[in-house]
């Protein structure tokens, strides 16, 4: 498992149990061994399985635990997800284990649900965005890519995203261009990427040294016409549509055939599954 993983759960058990589990020390022998098993109450896609079972290892390394589904699979009530052996740092790990596999869970189906319904109607990929929840992003971004979908850049370091108060912040789209030159110079590896908000900007994006342009809460008639004038001048720049992208309207903005289409609402609006842990 990656360090960047590990670190989140260690955090996050320690938020939790802080200086001890009070209630579990208190009331629970030390020799008692517990037989658990997480269930799914739920229809979706599973994620967090190695996640959650790292809970429990944390607080106790000799216990057991193997897992009956993995990432990815579909699940539906009444599955069995994972079966765990251990003492009773079982009950000081469960809600932090539940919190991760039931939100990347509900994460990975919403992601599923988008892929599939555009599936059918074009070549375009779904990406998610830096709209995650503070710490989480690494764990977020892997739910999407369980359930489907694409990772936008990580972070403001791995790649340019030149936003509207980016633009509205220099003097003219020359000035954009000279600096965009600059950055080229500085960070040969990185990509660019533009957002517009109009069909006026469409037209000086397209003169710019960028990899992407970002059509952004545009009408689908302007996305249309935006389409269609990237692609008959610069083949080389990829297009992505973001802004308020929901189940209603995912299939008309897909049927525009952009190459990507950007979703807030994977990491933001997402409805967690239904997963519990029973103990005998």
């Amino acid at each position: 498992m990656e360090k960047i993983f590990k670190d989140i759960i260690q955090k996050a058990l320690k938020e939790d149990i802080g200086e001890g589990d009070i209630t579990t020390e208190s009331f629970v022998k030390k020799d008692i061994i517990f037989h658990g098993t997480i269930i799914s109450k739920s229809n979706g896609i599973l994620c967090g399985t190695e996640f959650a079972s790292e809970c429990f290892k944390t607080l106790n390394p000799d216990a057991k635990i193997k897992a009956i589904k993995n990432d990815g699979q579909t699940i539906k009530p009444n599955d069995i997800i994972i079966e765990i052996v251990s003492d009773r740092t079982i009950l000081s790990a469960e809600r932090t284990a539940l919190n991760i596999i039931q939100r990347l869970s509900g994460i990975a189906t919403k992601t599923k649900k988008f892929v599939d319904e555009i599936n059918q109607y074009s070549r375009t990929k779904i990406y998610d965005t830096r709209k995650t929840t503070p710490n989480l992003r690494a764990m977020e971004k892997y739910a999407v890519k369980t359930g489907g979908g694409e990772n936008h850049r990580f972070g403001l370091f791995d790649a340019f995203m030149i936003k509207d108060n980016h633009i509205a912040a220099c003097n003219n789209f020359d000035e954009i261009s000279n600096m965009i030159k600059i950055a080229r110079k500085k960070y040969s590896d990185k990509k660019i990427e533009i957002e517009v908000k109009s069909i006026d900007e469409v037209k000086k994006a397209i003169l710019l040294d960028v990899d992407i342009i970002m059509l952004d809460n545009m009408s689908i008639d302007d996305m249309k016409i935006a389409i269609e004038m990237i692609r008959g001048k610069r083949k080389d720049i990829e297009i992505e549509i973001s802004g308020g992208i929901n189940e209603t309207n995912i299939k008309h903005v897909a049927l525009l055939e952009p190459d990507r289409i950007s979703i807030g609402a994977l990491t933001h609006s997402y409805t967690s599954l239904d997963i519990s842990l029973e103990i005998n």
